[in-house]
Parts: structure tokens; C-alpha cells; sequence
């Protein structure tokens, strides 16, 4: 271990993290109606006033999170309040057995509903890490009701009181998709932490979220993790859609898996996801221009996604934790090395020293997509934040 090359690291990492903090908290926060516009272009200006409900919740969470590594902090506190709030107030729809909206207004008006319940996964991150942070109970009832929502959902346990259906005719296919069991996984580590009275029924929960991902999802034979498999994990050859591989939803899911294997005390599970990070690595950075493509074909067939050869800038905050926590848990120095590789990478493209902030959409040569945006409906202070901050302890604590 080069301890002199970590510090120097972790201090540029440190001062993007910073950069980034401020970033939304000068250009995001709506002082008006409360929460956060997440459209916004390199320098910080909205471009769209509606509002991302996924942000609201990520946003939200990242303030306490933030409070919880570094201290609280009144302003920090005060966002993420003020997220919540207008989660609470606006984004819940009473109507659809308290299902999340998608998309409001900038005063919270409902704009969109979607079937998925991932801003119901991320409300109820935002609430448990701020109860964990505060104490009010209010937010832990919150987070414990919307978490058992999300698990009944994704479990097939009860209709979607929206209505809406499924994404595809049941009777000519249906399969599993590898996103709810992820962020399942995702949710049941923060809400172990925050709410440990808890802790059997997140465990057993999170073994659940596991299992399917290992079972059902993860391919070694083909080296790859699938986003969409049949039933029992068969693999749609045939189709695009059962060919999608997203190289960093994989890195995600392993360091996820990587977590939980630490919290169990299974070896055997670390060794799965360590090799989950390697496939996805392998067979999704470009050897030509560098970086992580959006979308690749399990076959190496066309991709589907118009946008499969883009470089974002979340996967690349994945890959960061993900090799990193893996070199911290192995010491096996390859891991190290795709770790200094992407943040070399990350600083040549992603990073703005002007204006602060990551660009968050590059074209497949590393250039930002014109006009260049630093939000939108799908990019907020998440991904970023949490990469930098994690590396910053992770780092922390080896120098130590």
C-alpha cells in the first residue's frame, strides 16, 4: 500500500466532495417551496423547474448521511428537511395507497406516476437515515411503512394499488428484473443501521435480496450480471431485452453484495461479489477511450439503448466504491488499480474545476454532451456525494 498516493487522493477527493456539497446547496435548494430542482446546466442554472420525486428522497438522504460521516451540520439538516417535507406534503399519492409520484411540479403538483416503486425506496432511505441522525420518530414510522410497501410490491404480496400493470403482457412474458432485489439489498443495510431494533427482519430480508441476485441474475458462465432474466433465472437469448447488461448496476450490486457479506461474516459471498465487480469491469470498459459504457450485449450483439456507448457519471462513482471497498477487505492491489484508473479518469472528464460538480452525460470520447448538464431528472447530490464520501472513510481508515 503507497500511503502517500491514498492521502493525496483522498484529498482531491475531499475537495470534490466539498465542491459538490456546495454545488446543490447554492444552486438546488428551492427556498420557496421546498426540496430540490435537480435540472440544472454547468454553472449551476435551472433549465426545467419540475421536479424529480427520485431526487427528493436521494437528496434528502444525502444531507443526513452526510451528518452522520461528518457531523451534523445545521444547513445540511435544514436540506434535508426540507426534501422531506415536500416529500410528505406533495410527492405521495393518498389516493394510490400512498405510492410515490415520479415527477411534480415545482410546487408539487403531480406531473407522473410510474409502476416502479423506486421513489418509494428512495423515501424511505431519505427517512431512516434522518431518523438515525435526529431521533424523531416520525421518520422512522415513515420508512419502516413505505419499506414494507416496497417489500409487498416487489415480492408479488399485493396488487399495485395504482393500477397501472405490468410493463409487458404477463401471458406472453414475464421474468424478474434485477433493480428491486438490488436496491432491496440497498435499503436493508441503511434501515439495519438506523433502525437496529429491527435488525432480524432487514437480515432476513437482505439474505432474500441476495439470494435472487446470485441465483437468478448473476451469470459467471456468460460474465455478466443480466438486468432481465425469466422466472428461474433463464436467460432470454433470443431477445435484446434479455441480453441487457448494465456494467454499473453490476459494480453497485457488488460492493451491496460486498457489505453484506461483511456483515454476515460470509467469505464465500464476498468471493461472488468481488468476481460480479470483475465481469462487469472487464466487459464494460472501453479499451479505446476509456471509461465505462452505458449498456453492452451479454452476446456482444447491437444494444438496444441508443445511449449503451455514453460514458455517465454514476457508474463510474460505483466502480470507485465498489474496487475500492473490495482492495480495503482484500488488499489484492488489481482492485487498487481499477480504483486509481477510474478516478484518473473521472478527473480528466467528469470533474469542472470551474463550476464544480461532475458533468453527468459524456459521449463515448469522453466529451460533455452540449449543452453540458450537471442534473436532471435522473442525476442529484447521490451518486456523487455517497462515492466521495465512502472513498473518503474507506481511505481514512486504511491510512489508519
Amino acid at each position: 500500500m503507497d500511503k502517500s498516493k491514498l492521502a493525496a487522493q483522498r484529498q482531491w477527493i475531499q475537495a470534490e466532495l466539498n465542491r459538490c456539497v456546495d454545488f446543490w446547496l447554492q444552486n438546488g435548494w428551492d427556498h420557496k417551496n421546498g426540496g430540490v430542482y435537480t435540472c440544472l446546466d454547468r454553472t449551476g442554472q435551472i433549465y426545467s423547474t419540475d421536479k424529480s420525486v427520485w431526487m427528493q428522497g436521494r437528496c434528502a438522504w444525502t444531507y443526513a448521511y452526510l451528518c452522520r460521516v461528518y457531523g451534523a451540520r445545521q444547513e445540511w439538516l435544514a436540506f434535508a428537511k426540507s426534501c422531506l417535507d415536500f416529500l410528505e406534503n406533495h410527492c405521495v399519492n393518498r389516493a394510490a395507497g400512498n405510492r410515490l409520484y415520479f415527477t411534480v411540479t415545482a410546487e408539487g403538483r403531480p406531473l407522473r406516476q410510474r409502476r416502479y416503486a423506486f421513489s418509494e425506496s428512495f423515501y424511505v432511505l431519505a427517512n431512516a437515515e434522518y431518523y438515525g441522525v435526529t431521533g424523531e420518530k416520525t421518520h422512522l414510522e415513515r420508512a419502516r411503512a413505505a419499506f414494507e410497501l416496497y417489500w409487498q410490491l416487489f415480492r408479488g404480496q399485493m396488487d399495485d394499488p395504482t393500477r397501472l400493470g405490468p410493463k409487458t403482457i404477463p401471458e406472453t412474458r414475464s421474468g424478474r428484473s434485477l433493480a428491486p432485489a438490488m436496491i432491496g439489498l440497498n435499503m436493508c443495510s441503511v434501515l439495519r443501521r438506523c433502525d437496529p431494533e429491527r435488525t432480524g427482519l432487514y437480515d432476513e430480508r437482505a439474505k432474500l435480496c441476495a439470494e435472487d441476485i446470485l441465483r437468478f441474475h448473476y451469470k459467471p458462465g456468460l460474465g455478466c450480471t443480466l438486468e432481465n432474466v425469466g422466472p428461474e433465472g433463464e436467460f432470454w437469448g433470443d431477445v435484446t431485452e434479455g441480453r441487457i447488461v448494465n456494467p454499473g448496476h453490476d459494480c453497485e450490486c457488488s460492493w451491496f453484495l460486498m457489505e453484506y457479506a461483511n456483515h454476515v461474516g460470509d467469505q464465500a459471498l464476498h468471493q461472488k461479489a468481488e468476481e460480479m465487480f470483475t465481469c462487469a469491469i472487464n466487459a464494460g470498459w472501453d479499451r479505446e477511450y476509456g471509461g465505462l459504457l452505458y449498456f453492452i450485449d451479454a452476446k456482444g450483439l447491437p444494444p438496444e439503448s441508443y445511449e449503451h456507448d455514453m460514458k455517465l457519471w454514476w457508474p463510474h462513482n460505483e466502480i470507485l466504491i465498489a474496487s475500492l471497498m473490495a482492495y480495503r477487505d482484500t488488499g489484492n492491489e488489481a482492485y487498487y488499480n481499477w480504483f486509481a484508473k477510474t478516478l484518473d479518469y473521472c478527473r480528466q472528464v467528469f470533474a469542472d474545476p470551474e463550476y464544480g460538480e461532475w458533468y453527468g452525460y459524456l459521449r463515448r470520447d469522453g466529451q460533455p454532451t452540449l449543452p453540458a448538464a450537471k442534473g436532471s431528472t435522473f442525476k442529484g447530490p447521490f451518486h456523487l456525494p455517497r462515492s466521495l464520501a465512502m472513498a473518503d472513510q474507506m481511505i481514512g481508515d486504511m491510512l489508519k
